[in-house]
């Protein structure tokens, strides 16, 4: 890696006029590497996603962690884009953009005079990134979406996953979001080539729902020729022992995923220290230990219990067998393994020293490190004199009420 080289994405200008939460993630994925990402927010409590920390269904913390996550690496303009004087910046600002991030429903981009074809005459070159809950047009365009409703709920992951006699799980804040934006950013890096070799820009996007059905996309590949699978059987009684959850001594939860049990049954009966097992007539081939999965798994069991996560760490990775440990967040933000992958970057923010990295890793560049994420209109004066707009003209903006 060169320490001189430029970051990829530098001299690239971004517009985040987005929330909630796939938008913001793939503009911070952008900033990250070096591009410009101005925030677009309204004025006064700015983006509300400034505020989901106080949410419910988000750890309880007096520090503002999401913020940090989804706005380090931008500036902040707040600019009211229902007024005359703010559009009319917003207009000076799209003319040298060169990305474009809106996940506004559609009647409101229609208001609001954001759709492709109201931005694509102030700057043909421009790539429009544009996200939706459901798609573009149907009939249910207009629907406003969020990752439980449109990734997870309609694409049938929740419903795929419940158990036997049970509801349908919940997903955890944010998870489709976050799968999301990295298609977003492969769409707009898409856009981008597209321009160097014509000159032209364009429409790129993607619904939560695609991205929920692709991420779906065996199951949903099988129902496409009638196949289907029932309703998930509970961990007691699994269609296969073998990749199956279990308990260890120390009350961890191993995934074993023992998928060549063709050639590794035996190493498998070796290392657990059940070579009876081997010789068991009821487990003797694949189709048996299939068809007497519970009674496997009930085999199993003790097995597992009486020895710790890190003895079994040892003896299976020991013995070629493939197994995960169902992680705890407390063990995961100091995981080695996490470290040496990149998953965790530093921060110059006292408050939150650490955040979570965006997946994305390059041979030849390093994320920038972030500060403190920026305070609602934190760069409007920047911005606007960059834009050739001089004091007079920026307090004619306060006073028309374009500016937070």
């Amino acid at each position: 890696m060169d320490a001189t080289e430029e970051a990829p994405l530098a001299g690239l200008l971004v517009l985040d006029i987005s929330s909630f939460i796939a938008g913001p993630a793939a503009a911070t994925a952008l900033g990250d590497f070096g591009a410009d990402v101005i925030k677009i927010e309204p004025p006064g409590a700015g983006d509300p996603h400034r505020l989901n920390y106080t949410s419910p269904n988000y750890p309880p913390s007096d520090v503002n962690f999401p913020w940090q996550l989804d706005a380090r690496n931008k500036r902040s303009l707040a600019l009211d884009l229902k007024n005359v004087e703010g559009r009319a910046v917003l207009d000076r600002l799209l003319a040298r953009a060169d990305v474009m991030i809106v996940n506004f429903p559609a009647p409101v981009r229609e208001r609001l005079r954001l759709r492709w074809e109201d931005v694509e005459a102030i700057n043909p070159r421009l790539v429009y990134c544009s996200l939706t809950g459901y798609g573009e047009s149907g009939p249910d365009r207009d629907r406003p979406g969020f990752d439980v409703t449109a990734y997870f709920g309609r694409s049938g992951i929740l419903d795929m996953a419940r158990y036997e006699n049970g509801p349908p799980g919940v997903s955890l804040p944010a998870q489709g979001d976050r799968a999301t934006a990295m298609t977003l950013v492969a769409a707009i890096l898409m856009g981008l080539r597209r321009r160097d070799k014509t000159g032209k820009g364009g429409w790129v996007g993607t619904s939560l729902y695609a991205n929920g059905v692709w991420s779906n996309g065996t199951s949903t590949a099988a129902a496409l020729i009638g196949a289907y699978s029932g309703a998930r059987p509970p961990r007691e009684t699994p269609r296969n022992a073998l990749t199956n959850l279990y308990r260890t001594a120390d009350d961890r939860w191993i995934q074993l995923a023992l998928v060549r049990d063709d050639r590794m049954w035996e190493p498998f009966c070796a290392a657990i220290e059940r070579t009876n097992l081997v010789t068991d007539p009821r487990f003797g081939t694949r189709p048996d230990r299939r068809a007497r999965a519970v009674e496997l798994s009930r085999e199993l069991d003790p097995a597992f219990a009486a020895k710790t996560y890190p003895e079994w760490e040892k003896i299976l990775g020991e013995a070629g067998i493939t197994f995960g440990v169902i992680g705890r967040l407390r063990d995961v933000v100091d995981d080695e393994q996490a470290e040496h992958a990149g998953i965790f970057s530093d921060t110059t923010n006292p408050a939150i020293p650490r955040t979570v990295n965006n997946p994305i890793r390059l041979g030849f560049a390093k994320p920038r490190v972030s500060g403190p994420p920026p305070e609602v209109g934190e760069h409007n004066e920047a911005v606007l004199r960059e834009l050739g707009y001089d004091d007079a003209a920026i307090a004619a903006l306060k006073n028309a009420g374009a500016l937070g």
